[in-house]
């Protein structure tokens, strides 16, 4: 059987012309066919015969790097025999290389995990982590773990932590008892939100400038950090990173000054540090963060709005520009799903663009248009394969809501039943953890079950009393004990025995 990829198209913006921002045009390409000039390698695997790009396989595979520049002789001959894997495991394989990104069933997984090991396939690793759901979840990280997967493993013993309330029994009745208790030993993703504020002074200390969490456990907000003095979140680009709270711009005051500045909090030692800001100044930006970098999307300066994009580097420490949008645009709305980046870009006449931000080609890709008459895609949030795009209700009604779902997978819209209400833009602090959606404004703490074309309200607590814009993320934070009248942040595995003291009257207290 012979193996030939088809050719793809998609609509793309020209990459930018800023310095540093070229794409990586000397790997070889994925989505096309072999090339009559290019090195080709038959594969047998099961019974059947594959013929492949041999650079591709090199690229992308340990196994066959290793086999090529072993000097053995087998890596000499034009037909390279794999035993112990099945053809459907290595097709997936080829899929994945290719960038296809299949939703996989219950034995798709395991042979995509047998071959991910074997062939030692960054890319399937990556797959498979990033379809993760409540569904395969136990599987995965099952399969993982026997064939050792480390990474898959973890990272499935990390989403059953976020939902373990819902599977706690599943996990019990169905895992070895190894695997119960390291997922046990995890600690669970935290709601945390920040509102705006702008820099302050010593002498003038602002008791309401901290950043704050949701306690699951007993319902309550609570104060993790309090923010530097010179920090603004007002109009600034908030996001997470690897577990690392950003906060980049903001103003000053109505003056509209940028703050030069950008901060860093690190929740494992409880600590702020300083970055440099991208070399554009901006505020009402959206700032997103992926793969070790952070990217600055948009946003305004001198009451001007611009289409420019940065990305940092955080292992280098260093801004440089990626590709523009492919319109001016101010305070973007984004989300991440299947590890890929989207946003929303509004036109005239009722049209929602949502646009996906390629990497590896730095690249923005018009996905889908979606056409409501006088109403436009406010927010946007990514559950699985699925972008939830939440916009104003008919003649601008913002309070109460209308929600469209458009899945990647198949490339079909869903107009969700009814309204959702939006009180105080409780709506666009949407935030996914799980099977879950929370959201949030002064009066309650809602978190929604995402089902089937509609959000059920699975419960509501007391809501976070501070006024003005509030950011809204999630962070795995140190384990939470009480000891005497001091409550005690402590490292839970992952963090090894620092202990941070705080006050139990650090709780939150609200005013209306």
């Amino acid at each position: 059987m012979q193996m030939c990829c088809l050719n793809t198209s998609v609509e793309a913006m020209e990459p930018s012309s800023c310095p540093g921002s070229g794409t990586d045009s000397d790997k070889p390409a994925l989505g096309k066919p072999l090339d009559s000039g290019m090195d080709s390698l038959k594969v047998r695997v099961d019974g059947s015969v594959f013929v492949v790009n041999k650079a591709l396989l090199e690229q992308h595979c340990e196994y066959f790097r290793a086999l090529f520049q072993s000097g053995m002789q087998e890596c000499q001959q034009d037909e390279v025999h794999l035993q112990g894997l099945s053809a459907r495991g290595f097709v997936l394989a080829l899929r994945v290389l290719d960038g296809d990104r299949p939703i996989l069933g219950g034995d798709e997984i395991v042979e995509a995990i047998e071959c991910a090991t074997f062939l030692q396939v960054e890319s399937v690793t990556k797959h498979l982590t990033n379809i993760i759901n409540s569904e395969n979840c136990l599987l995965m990280y099952h399969m993982a773990a026997t064939y050792g997967l480390w990474d898959l493993s973890h990272q499935a013993a990390l989403f059953i932590k976020d939902m373990y309330s819902d599977l706690k029994e599943d996990v019990v009745s169905t895992l070895p008892e190894d695997l119960v208790e390291y997922v046990e030993s995890l600690i669970p993703s935290r709601y945390v939100t920040v509102c705006s504020h702008s820099p302050t002074v010593e002498q003038v200390q602002d008791c309401q400038r901290t950043v704050c969490y949701l306690d699951d456990e007993d319902r309550e907000w609570k104060v993790l950090s309090h923010l530097p003095l010179n920090t603004s979140t007002t109009m600034a680009g908030v996001t997470v990173l690897d577990n690392k709270l950003y906060i980049i711009g903001g103003v000053h005051d109505v003056s509209m000054k940028v703050v030069d500045s950008g901060f860093c909090y690190d929740p494992e030692s409880d600590s702020w540090s300083t970055i440099s800001s991208p070399q554009q100044p901006r505020y009402n930006f959206t700032l997103v963060g992926h793969e070790g970098c952070l990217y600055a999307i948009g946003g305004e300066f001198d009451r001007k709005s611009m289409a420019l994009v940065e990305k940092y580097s955080v292992s280098t420490a260093t801004w440089r520009c990626a590709a523009n949008l492919p319109c001016r645009a101010a305070n973007v709305a984004s989300t991440k799903a299947m590890s890929r980046i989207f946003i929303c870009l509004w036109k005239p006449k009722g049209v929602t663009e949502i646009h996906e931000y390629v990497p590896e080609r730095d690249q923005w890709v018009l996905v889908t248009t979606l056409v409501r008459d006088q109403s436009y895609g406010h927010c946007m949030v990514g559950h699985r394969d699925n972008l939830y795009v939440m916009r104003n209700g008919p003649c601008e009604d913002f309070l109460m809501c209308v929600m469209d779902c458009y899945n990647l997978t198949t490339g079909q819209w869903t107009a969700l039943p009814g309204q959702y209400a939006n009180s105080k833009g409780a709506l666009f602090t949407s935030v996914v953890r799980g099977d879950s959606v929370f959201t949030l404004n002064r009066m309650r703490t809602t978190e929604f079950a995402v089902e089937e074309y509609r959000w059920k309200t699975k419960r509501e607590t007391k809501g976070f009393g501070r006024i003005g814009s509030m950011y809204t993320f999630l962070m795995r934070l140190p384990k939470a004990k009480t000891v005497g009248n001091t409550e005690v942040l402590t490292d839970g595995l992952e963090f090894g025995n620092r202990i941070d003291h705080r006050r139990r009257d650090s709780l939150l207290q609200c005013f209306d």
